[in-house]
């Protein structure tokens, strides 16, 4: 296993979450093997991994829905007790509104189960419909909504009552493009806010865009994690991205070839513009720099930094198995 993280003493208090080589077996079947994992404060962790590889698991082992079989758990520096699930906002894949009952009622009492008095809630609730615009939606029955827009209400009863520790599980599932950035949106308005946010999807480039932390699980087991900053300059390839231009493309490809890797290669001889990618035995990429200076104009030069989803990819494969 890859990690990017030091388990110690200070991880209790620097983390909203702690758990310490959780497992969970089902009969004969291991869920967690030996979970091990640090959710900093303030933070958008993204919990990843192929279908069943234990997520679901361990989200409902923090939700208090299940108990490991061994291991410890420890939210916001100590264990995690009972109590804590009201400081716990929980946004399922699988939705669980009662379809015949109106938004507002079942909004209202949702809240109220949350901990919220039937005040608060309803100032809380006015603040939300308003700020996603669907004021009007208060009267209808769940049943009259699409899956985006009863997600939206579902989203809404999980932030409401402010709790510490968010976990969204493929919260943009239903939504259209503009529908998804605003929840989006209020994900990182949520987490400049103070609130610490996991973060469970299959979708790459949400990853991208929002965590800063990940854990890659793959059969029951955590196969990497850290920051993806450095996870993904850890995967680095020194594979380099140019572009120059040259008077005789065709030339400067054979000449380049003996010298270096290279991976993909294209001339415009009308705009005079050589295209190519090269991966370098090292990541010094001033031999190449400077001998490409000598021979063309060059427009481009950067290295190809792998994505959330090449990393995901090939840690998965290089496992032999995904399911």
């Amino acid at each position: 296993m890859i990690q990017f993280s030091i388990f110690g003493e200070i991880a209790y208090m620097n983390n909203i979450l702690v758990t310490k080589e959780v497992t969970k077996q089902f009969g004969n079947y291991t869920a967690l093997n030996k979970i091990s994992l640090e959710i900093p404060k303030n933070s958008i962790y993204g919990l990843l991994g192929p279908n069943g590889a234990g997520k679901t698991t361990l989200i409902r082992i923090i939700n208090q829905i299940t108990f490991p079989d061994s291991g410890e758990v420890f939210f916001d520096g100590s264990a995690l007790l009972p109590q804590d699930i009201s400081l716990i906002g929980y946004l399922p894949e699988e939705r669980g509104l009662y379809k015949s009952m109106k938004v507002g009622e079942q909004a209202l009492y949702l809240a109220q189960l949350k901990g919220l008095s039937k005040d608060e809630a309803k100032k809380r609730l006015k603040f939300w419909f308003e700020r996603l615009e669907i004021g009007d939606w208060w009267n209808k029955k769940v049943q009259e909504l699409s899956k985006g827009m009863a997600q939206k209400i579902q989203f809404i009863v999980t932030v409401l009552h402010e709790p510490k520790l968010l976990i969204f599980d493929e919260p943009f599932s239903g939504f259209d493009p503009i529908n998804a950035n605003l929840i989006k949106d209020e994900i990182i308005r949520l987490k400049e806010n103070g609130t610490s946010i996991i973060f469970s999807t299959h979708r790459m480039e949400s990853v991208e865009e929002l965590c800063e932390y990940i854990a890659l699980l793959h059969q029951s087991e955590i196969i990497l994690d850290g920051k993806l900053s450095e996870i993904k300059k850890a995967y680095k390839n020194n594979i380099f991205n140019i572009g120059l231009e040259v008077g005789d493309g065709d030339l400067l490809l054979k000449e380049m070839s003996p010298k270096f890797n290279i991976i993909s290669s294209k001339y415009d001889p009308i705009e005079k513009q050589f295209d190519c990618t090269v991966q370098l035995p090292t990541n010094d990429s001033g031999e190449i720099l400077a001998y490409l200076s000598k021979r063309g104009n060059v427009n481009e030069f950067f290295e190809t930094i792998p994505s959330a989803n090449d990393i995901f990819i090939q840690t998965v494969k290089s496992k032999g198995s995904y399911e």
